[in-house]
C-alpha cells in the first residue's frame, strides 16, 4: 500500500505527482514487454562483459 502524508494547505495536485511518481517506483504494474526489454538489455550486457574477458 503506497501512503502519501499529505500536509495541511499542500496543494492536491503536488500530493497526486507524489503518489505516481511512488507507484512508478514500485514498478507494479509492468507491462511483460518492458519487462522483456529490461531483460534482453541485461542479457546484452552481461554477454558483452563476456566477450571482453576473452579477447
Amino acid at each position: 500500500m503506497i501512503i502519501v502524508p499529505v500536509k495541511e494547505g499542500e496543494n492536491i495536485e503536488r500530493a497526486i505527482k507524489k503518489f505516481k511518481r511512488k507507484f512508478d517506483k514500485t514498478g507494479v504494474v509492468n507491462k511483460p514487454s518492458e519487462l522483456k526489454r529490461v531483460k534482453m538489455a541485461h542479457a546484452k550486457y552481461v554477454q558483452s562483459l563476456h566477450a571482453h574477458d576473452d579477447m
